[in-house]
């Protein structure tokens, strides 16, 4: 008996998320912190007002790719290890005689997270992956679009921890976009910065 009401505490304090009652961290903290404090913030009544993360875009461009095809293929194979989902090839929209390209060639690898993947990859990249940067200084505070998206490079796709070093043979830049429904920048900054982006000053 005391084990049923020891279970049934547990599950009542456990925050509703997915099948099984998980919630990522960072969107537990979202949901617990970040939006009542934007919410009061922007005087904003309606909860449905309150800015919110809607997916994050991950693309890794490899021009080298025309001539070496490998890289391509261990470019999806690392990406689906960090995004946790296999990404699609994104293929050259038109031809461009000097490069060899032609359109249609497969020449990168783009994965769209969105729910708790979103969320596990923002944390790992906010609590893991930008401070393994060397000589990391803070993410660029400049790098939103005009209606509160926000885009960043990231150099080294090795500062992911699930990438396996000893099997990389080059070392890819990749774009990370994290789409939101701030509608303007201000708040789009404001939402990221309290879940932890490290902006430079």
């Amino acid at each position: 008996m005391a084990d049923e009401k020891k279970n049934a505490k547990k599950a009542e304090s456990t925050p509703k998320g997915g099948g099984n009652g998980y919630v990522p961290r960072l969107k537990r903290r979202y949901l617990e912190e970040v939006a009542p404090k934007l919410a009061k913030e922007f005087a904003l009544e309606n909860p449905m007002a309150v800015p919110r993360l809607e997916k994050i875009s991950v693309n890794i461009g490899l021009g080298e790719a025309i001539q070496n095809i490998k890289l391509l293929d261990d470019a999806v194979v690392e990406m689906a290890a960090l995004a946790g989902q296999r990404p699609t090839i994104t293929r050259a929209q038109k031809s461009i005689a000097s490069f060899k390209l032609r359109a249609g060639m497969p020449i990168g690898a783009r994965v769209t997270l969105r729910g708790d993947r979103m969320w596990e990859f923002l944390d790992r990249l906010i609590s893991v992956a930008l401070p393994r940067v060397r000589d990391f200084r803070g993410v660029p505070s400049r790098s939103f679009d005009g209606r509160g998206n926000y885009t960043m490079g990231v150099r080294e796709h090795t500062v992911f921890p699930e990438i396996d070093l000893n099997k990389v043979d080059k070392v890819k830049g990749m774009n990370v976009t994290i789409v939101t429904t701030a509608g303007n920048d201000e708040r789009a900054r404001y939402l990221l910065q309290e879940l932890g982006m490290p902006f430079a000053r």
